[in-house]
């Protein structure tokens, strides 16, 4: 992913494999000394054998060679090494039973980040909103959720991001962020200090080349809606027959732990239309290696706009199938269409 339409992405310090390479080491030296722990307790030979296959493991931080597959040369795919840090063989060269269980984890794993989307189509009060959600592969770092606000003026809170990376990492960020956001939202803070607060715990929790955009707006009965937009692709708002893109008025969350995060206001009349995606939509790119572009998609948000929010999702997702031909996803997509139905009471 990259950050649509956002401030540009300033370094941040030590470069990110250093950085990753700090973390592993953490990680193999504090499974060490539990190891260590038990075996005070209950020695036994297997626990001998796993402080030395943790040991192997450092040797290879220090020697360079740490995430290389010891049979071909080539990089460990990082779901292997997200599974267990002391792999040493990639994919193609694990061992069968390595293989299956590999992949009942990522089974598990897509079931799992299934379970935390809200449902497909939804109506409260004034509001309809559906979405489609495509992982590029088993689990996705894309992030989606809808819920009902917790403050006085009532409606709903909805979010829309793209976690940096792909894959299990990606996913098991987009399920920290998840856990974290409805959390927030549940204290029924403002919406700057829900996404202010979200961008202080991902900073603090995870690691340094890491980085969600996000759009999380709030969406009130009486058809106001506030909407923050951090760093992510410019929502496209559909009001009054016109059609006008909502920039980025933030950096990504997890960049900087203190960040503020301002918040734009609107008011939807019935009718009226939020189109929100992630850049796994505007990035794809077909067999010529043309990009769909965010020009396209407005075009076709424009034509389709008195669609009810189903139709429109689907026209999006099926103009993108085509645009891409037999082309394969290269990102995770995500379309969401938020559409004020009826006016709100005043």
């Amino acid at each position: 992913m990259t950050p649509g339409g956002g401030p540009g992405i300033p370094a941040k310090g030590r470069d990110a494999m250093d950085i990753a390479t700090d973390d592993v080491r953490t990680q193999l030296l504090d499974r060490r000394q539990r190891v260590e722990s038990v075996m005070a307790v209950r020695p036994a030979p297997k626990y001998g054998d796993l402080l030395n296959e943790i040991d192997l493991a450092l040797g290879r931080l220090d020697a360079g060679t740490y995430g290389i597959c010891e049979t071909c040369g080539d990089p460990i795919e990082p779901e292997g090494l997200m599974k267990d840090p002391l792999v040493r063989f990639c994919i193609d060269h694990l061992t069968p039973l390595q293989a299956r269980e590999l992949e009942r984890d990522l089974q598990l794993a897509a079931k799992v980040q299934l379970e935390l989307l809200p449902p497909r189509q939804l109506v409260e009060g004034d509001w309809e909103i559906a979405y489609r959600y495509e992982p590029r592969g088993a689990v996705s770092g894309d992030y989606c959720d809808v819920l009902q606000s917790s403050d006085e003026a009532g409606g709903l809170v909805f979010l829309l991001g793209d976690i940096s990376g792909k894959g299990v990492a990606a996913s098991m960020l987009m399920a920290h962020l998840h856990a974290s956001v409805r959390t927030l939202v549940g204290f029924g803070l403002p919406l700057h200090q829900i996404v202010e607060r979200a961008n202080r715990v991902f900073c603090d929790s995870t690691m340094a080349n890491h980085y969600a955009t996000l759009v999380c707006g709030r969406l009130a009965r009486s058809g106001d809606a506030e909407i923050c937009n951090a760093g992510h692709c410019a929502p496209l708002l559909v009001q009054g027959g016109r059609l006008a893109a909502l920039q980025s008025n933030a950096v990504p969350i997890g960049l900087f732990c203190t960040n503020e995060y301002p918040v734009d206001r609107v008011h939807l009349a019935a009718g009226d239309s939020l189109v929100l995606y992630t850049d796994g939509v505007t990035e794809t790119r077909n067999a010529a290696h043309e990009e769909y572009g965010p020009e396209r998609l407005a075009d076709l948000v424009a034509a389709r706009a008195p669609d009810p929010p189903e139709a429109l999702v689907r026209a999006c997702v099926d103009d993108l199938a085509r645009f891409r031909g037999g082309a394969p996803l290269d990102d995770d997509v995500t379309v969401m269409v938020i559409r004020r139905t009826a006016p709100g009471p005043s």
